[in-house]
C-alpha cells in the first residue's frame, strides 16, 4: 500500500519555493485596482521524478489522476478556519482563487493563486498577510474522498512570501527583501534545495509588473524596462537570490 501513496508523497516534496519555476504577475489598473498572479509551474521537478518511479509506481490510480480545477480560496477553506478569521482577512480569501493542473503522466503539476486587489491599501494588506492566512488554513484542493487525494496543502506554496516588507501606494511599489527573514527561511528549506541541485533542476525565478501609466523611476540595476515604460520584468533564479538577496528589491515610482 505504502507505493500507492509514494506520487503523493513525492509531490509532496516539489510544495516548496526551491523545487519550482515562480512566476509573479502584476497588472496595476488605471482604476487604482491590480491583479496579482503568484504561479509555481513545477512540472520540470516532476519530469525528473518520474523518471526515478517505477512502472508499477506509474500504474497506480494515485499516478493516473488528473486535475484541472479553480476554486475560491474562502471556500476552499473549513468552516473552523473560517470563524476564526477577521472581516479583512475573509475578504481577502473570497477575493482570491487556487488553480490547479496537474497531469503526472505527461509531468505536468503547475498551481496558479490569483487575487484582485481593489486598491493599492488593499493590495498591500494581501501581500503582507497571504503567507500568514496560507499557513493558518488547510486548503482541500481536489475536493473527493479520496484520502490519498486530499492532501494538497497550499500553505508551502506561499509561505517563502514573508521575507518581504512592502510600500504601496497609487503611484508607486516597493518591495523589500528581509535578510533576517529570508535566512530563516533558507534554514527550512536547505534540504530541499539541497535535492533540486542534486537532481539538476533550475530555480527560475520571474517577476512581471504592468502599469496603466509610464513608470517614472526604477530602482533595480537588473531589472528590464520596456520601451513603453509601462511594464517591468526581473528574471533571476532562486540561486542568485541566495547569494545576493538584494536582487529582489524593488522601487517603482510610476
Amino acid at each position: 500500500m505504502k507505493k500507492l501513496y509514494l506520487p503523493l508523497i513525492l509531490l509532496a516534496m516539489l510544495f516548496f519555493n526551491s523545487c519550482v519555476d515562480i512566476e509573479e504577475r502584476y497588472d496595476f489598473k488605471a482604476d487604482g485596482s491590480c491583479n496579482v498572479i503568484y504561479g509555481f509551474d513545477m512540472s520540470k521537478a516532476v519530469s525528473v521524478l518520474v523518471n526515478l518511479m517505477s512502472d508499477s509506481v506509474k500504474e497506480t490510480p494515485q499516478f493516473s489522476l488528473v486535475k484541472d480545477t479553480t476554486l475560491n480560496f474562502y471556500s476552499a477553506m473549513p468552516d473552523s478556519t473560517q470563524q476564526k478569521m477577521t472581516v479583512e482577512e475573509s475578504n481577502m480569501a473570497k477575493s482570491s482563487d487556487l488553480s490547479i493542473n496537474m497531469n503526472l503522466k505527461k509531468s505536468v503539476m503547475k498551481v496558479n493563486i490569483k487575487h484582485v486587489a481593489k486598491n493599492a491599501a488593499d493590495l498591500q494588506y494581501y501581500l503582507q498577510n497571504l503567507s500568514k492566512i496560507a499557513l493558518n488554513s488547510q486548503i482541500n484542493a481536489f475536493s473527493n474522498n479520496d484520502k490519498a487525494t486530499r492532501t494538497f496543502d497550499a500553505r508551502q506554496m506561499v509561505a517563502g512570501q514573508d521575507y518581504y516588507s512592502y510600500d504601496i501606494t497609487p503611484h508607486k511599489f516597493y518591495r523589500i527583501i528581509d535578510k533576517a527573514k529570508f535566512n530563516a527561511f533558507l534554514k527550512k528549506t536547505q534540504s530541499t534545495f539541497m535535492m533540486a541541485k542534486a537532481m539538476l533542476i533550475d530555480m527560475p525565478y520571474k517577476v512581471i509588473l504592468k502599469f496603466a501609466r509610464p513608470v517614472k523611476k526604477l530602482n533595480n540595476s537588473k531589472a528590464v524596462l520596456s520601451a513603453d515604460r509601462r511594464s517591468v520584468t526581473l528574471v533571476t533564479s532562486m540561486d542568485e537570490v541566495i547569494k545576493n538577496p538584494a536582487v529582489m528589491n524593488l522601487k517603482i515610482d510610476f
